[in-house]
């Protein structure tokens, strides 16, 4: 139908003109398509975490070094404003620094943000997009110990 119009002159030409550029343009641009793709929840991070050790799922590794999205919720920093938190698989009143072993969350992945972030509403779910990196590291600054981060990171409030 498409052709017949533009034969019979019925398809203006400034639409003929744009119609190649139209037809070639992806709906969802490649780039967007890798960060579909490089979405890790906690269900996916792991593989197992038990009396050997931490088993990192074959997705998780197969996105070290790249940059994820995660979901989750910020946990009560260690200071007011700060430049990284905890995020966790559901969201917490203690603040992970302060609690015992025993209130400490099964899931948790340290982000570092690119700029200092005040707390927001501890409730409400957010979406992390970052570097991952993982394998234990000591953060000089307050010597907490980490397997799991997200660094350079930004904040999206879903």
């Amino acid at each position: 139908m498409l052709c017949l119009s533009w034969l019979s002159g019925e398809l203006p030409r400034r639409t003929f003109l744009l119609l190649p550029a139209l037809m070639a343009t992806p709906l969802v641009s490649s780039a967007d398509t890798a960060r579909l793709d490089n979405q890790l929840s906690f269900d996916t991070l792991y593989k197992s975490v038990g009396v050997l050790g931490t088993v990192y799922s074959d997705q998780a590794k197969s996105l070290k070094n790249k940059e994820v999205r995660m979901r989750g919720y910020m946990a009560p920093p260690l200071k007011p404003e700060s430049k990284f938190f905890v995020l966790t698989r559901e969201p917490v009143a203690v603040c992970p620094f302060c609690a015992s072993d025993a209130q400490w969350p099964a899931d948790i992945v340290v982000v570092y943000l690119r700029d200092t972030l005040a707390p927001i509403n501890l409730s409400r779910r957010i979406e992390v997009i970052g570097t991952l990196e993982m394998g234990s590291w000591t953060d000089p600054q307050s010597g907490f110990v980490s397997q799991v981060r997200i660094v350079d990171a930004m904040i999206h409030k879903l």
